[in-house]
């Protein structure tokens, strides 16, 4: 019962990191954080060996604030913004949230940057749907570029999403696996002034002005 209990209670905080912050956030701030976000992608070390083999990139999935913390219950959560590569440079964002619980004997607080970097076709047509679960049975290969993390190097860059990071804290790398992403409909609608699935600001049906330095600086990374 008290495992159950326990359980119970890691579900909650991760719904609670899941679905708090697509009530909270503020669009435009969200964009000016993935904006940053970009550009110490751009200035990174460890990106800028990859860059070249990251041409061919499908989407990006931003993420400027993945927050992890607890006592013996862990929980991560924030919200980002997904982007595809078309003919006439790179999308509308389509605004995402992303959480996972973890259960065991943690301890600290983590706030990372993360971006991912989508390769393929199947990866971002899973990344689409209304909820998506990372793990063993997706059927994806996940690898992990950055800082302070075993990952890949410039030779080897060859999954269907490739992670990089940037984080501070008392854990020691960020892990996708287990970790649900889904879009935020109603943020959606809100910034583009009326309901619009992902599909539709992937293919540029709606534009906002708000994400055009967004744009311009994924242009530059890419």
């Amino acid at each position: 019962m008290k495992t159950f209990a326990k359980l119970a209670a890691a579900a909650a905080l991760a719904a609670a990191f899941f679905a708090a912050p697509a009530q909270a956030a503020d669009t435009r701030q969200l964009l000016a954080h993935a904006n940053a976000t970009v550009t110490t992608l751009r200035h990174d070390s460890v990106f800028g060996d990859a860059r070249h083999n990251l041409r061919r990139a499908r989407a990006v999935l931003i993420f400027p604030s993945l927050v992890k913390g607890g006592f013996i219950f862990g929980a991560e959560g924030g919200d980002g913004v997904l982007l595809a590569r078309t003919r006439h440079g790179w999308s509308s964002p389509a605004f995402y949230s992303m959480g996972s619980a973890s259960f065991g004997f943690q301890a600290g607080l983590q706030d990372a940057q993360v971006v991912m970097i989508i390769m393929t076709d199947r990866a971002l047509r899973a990344v689409e749907r209304s909820k998506f679960k990372f793990g063993a049975g997706a059927g994806l290969t996940v690898v992990t570029l950055g800082a302070g993390v075993e990952g890949a190097t410039s030779g080897n860059l060859t999954g269907d999403i490739i992670v990089w990071s940037k984080s501070k804290g008392v854990y020691g790398g960020i892990s996708i696996n287990g970790s649900v992403v889904a879009p935020q409909s109603d943020t959606n609608a809100r910034f583009y002034g009326r309901d619009v699935s992902v599909k539709q600001i992937l293919a540029n049906a709606v534009r906002n002005p708000a994400s055009r330095r967004l744009q311009t600086n994924l242009d530059a990374a890419f």
